[in-house]
């Protein structure tokens, strides 16, 4: 089985190295190339924030819609962005929350 991809910084990349994920950096503007090689690649595409930012939602809603791989947008190292709170919005739109 092939390791998961982390997409995002540099700081980042580091850490998920180290958990044996495979790192990969995009330069900017080759953020939606790098996500659909990964979607190739991996079992797991784990996407930062600020590169999900960077990728466009066109590109990443379907990502995260389908049912393999796996992807998940993940906070940023240096908590400069961070995912939005699903639950969050899930319980405004339920009405439970204003």
């Amino acid at each position: 089985m092939s390791a998961p991809i982390y997409l995002g910084d540099d700081v980042g990349a580091a850490g998920y190295r180290l958990a044996g994920a495979r790192p990969c950096t995009p330069a900017a503007g080759e953020a939606r190339a790098a996500l659909a090689k990964a979607l190739e690649d991996a079992p797991l595409v784990l996407v930062s924030a600020a590169m999900a930012t960077q990728i466009g939602q066109t590109a990443l809603l379907p990502a995260l819609a389908a049912d393999a791989p796996l992807v998940l947008v993940v906070p940023d190292a240096d908590g400069s962005a961070a995912p939005a709170d699903v639950a969050a919005r899930m319980r405004a739109q339920l009405g439970l929350e204003a």
